[in-house]
């Protein structure tokens, strides 16, 4: 059994009473693995057909099954995107949101990612997702996973929720706020966060969490809804952080509050508030983006496109040797966001490189390759043996009449382009995510 800190162990048994002994005795089973199926790009029907593990469902989330695998991460079907691995009970925090397309919707504190893709689903490609980092090496962590699921509508920042809050002021219809914490649910899940665990460590939190949920009152526009949560137990970071900040906005009235607990739940636990904000106005929507291209870069792009694609992309602009699109009725956040070395902000899709001077012909992005339904492109479908070699970085055989870019596809799914020349398709996935 994990050795539990004394304080932590003598609060949860005040806290427990009679259920104590069997919160204490869930320490002695192993986590539970659970995964999301990413209908962005498959649905569950279709991913039961393939999927490598046997499925159980996770009654809170439609989309979520527990699997007995200890590496889920680990197989070609994630890579290409097809689930995301994800704590059972940290999918019950975005079903609160009640989220529709079409809205405006921001995860404060976003990475790695797993709740932004899991409200990116429902928006079904529709609406402006915000998905907000402050950490710059988290916030890459997060673009890969946006990546990789194909979310078509999301923005990526990287800012404090202060800094953001003057920018966005009343303009969210839906604010997910996933507070940092002191982890005490991580606890069976990764043991070493028992030693970064004190009392110290809760009351520091407590704080930084009552600052986060100021910023994200400013960011939520009237009749919003709120959804904080935690994978902690204090009720110092918990319930006593949602009846303090009642107690000072009157404007919100509390719809829901639950908590699961490891001994409870299949899962290592997770703390969920519903908060309605009854007063306030809703600020305008923001205009729509503008494009530009040269014709020189649109000439080339469209020449490739021509000879890879089955469907044409509009709404192009260029920045540099840089081609992007914007989705279509896509929002000009950036206009009134100050330029801020500090933070990164992603509003477009990367569609690739151009040459200025005409030299070297379009060479689309591996972005690109993600979002892409594979049957808008040329594609070869390859075999998982041939499939975990390109994830290698390898090159394959293919039919030698095959010449230009090509979707490299398994099970219909896209993981990224290669191209093919004298019967070799040459590999083309950045080397910085080859297994």
């Amino acid at each position: 059994m994990i050795e539990l800190p004394e304080e932590f162990k003598r609060r949860m048994s005040a806290a427990l009473g009679d259920g104590y002994g069997a919160f204490l005795e869930s320490y002695n089973r192993p986590p539970e693995r659970a995964i999301r199926v990413n209908t962005i790009k498959i649905s569950v029907e279709n991913f039961k057909k393939i999927s490598p593990f046997s499925l159980s469902p996770v009654e809170w989330e439609q989309n979520g099954f527990f699997v007995e695998s200890e590496a889920p991460g680990k197989t070609v079907l994630h890579a290409a995107g097809a689930y995301y691995v994800q704590e059972p009970s940290a999918m019950s925090a975005v079903p609160e949101l009640g989220v529709k397309a079409g809205e405006r919707v921001l995860d404060l504190c976003s990475a790695p990612g797993g709740k932004g893709t899991q409200i990116a689903q429902c928006m079904n490609g529709e609406g402006t997702l915000v998905l907000n980092e402050p950490i710059l090496s988290r916030r890459d962590i997060l673009a890969e996973n946006v990546e990789r699921l194909g979310v078509t509508n999301a923005v990526i920042t990287c800012a404090t929720p202060d800094f953001l809050s003057g920018y966005f002021k009343e303009y969210f219809d839906k604010i997910l706020v996933d507070a940092p914490c002191s982890g005490e649910g991580m606890f069976r899940k990764e043991p070493k966060s028992v030693c970064e665990w004190s009392p110290s460590t809760v009351e520091m939190c407590a704080q930084r969490q009552a600052d986060i949920l100021a910023s994200a009152d400013r960011m939520l526009c009237g009749g919003g809804r709120l959804v904080y949560s935690t994978c902690t137990f204090s009720e110092q970071e918990d319930e006593f952080q949602i009846e303090n900040f009642l107690k000072s906005h009157k404007e919100y009235s509390l719809v829901k509050m639950k908590k699961l607990l490891p001994h409870t739940v299949r899962g290592e636990g997770h703390f969920v508030a519903v908060l309605q904000k009854n007063e306030g106005e809703r600020a305008e929507e923001f205009p729509l983006l503008e494009t530009n291209i040269k014709r020189a870069a649109d000439r080339q792009y469209r020449e490739w496109e021509s000879a890879t694609l089955n469907a044409r992309i509009d709404t192009l602009a260029q920045y540099g040797d840089m081609l992007m699109c914007f989705r279509k009725g896509a929002r000009d956040l950036t206009a009134y966001l100050p330029k801020n070395e500090k933070w990164r902000f992603r509003q477009s899709l990367f569609l690739g490189k151009t040459d200025a001077a005409n030299r070297t012909p379009f060479t689309p992005s591996h972005g690109l390759a993600k979002r892409l339904d594979p049957s808008f492109a040329k594609s070869i479908e390859v075999d998982e043996a041939t499939a975990i070699n390109y994830l290698r970085g390898f090159t394959f055989e293919c039919a030698q009449e095959l010449k230009g870019w090509y979707l490299v596809t398994f099970e219909g799914l896209s993981l990224g382009w290669c191209k093919a020349v004298n019967g070799v398709a040459k590999n083309h996935l950045p080397k910085g995510i080859r297994i």
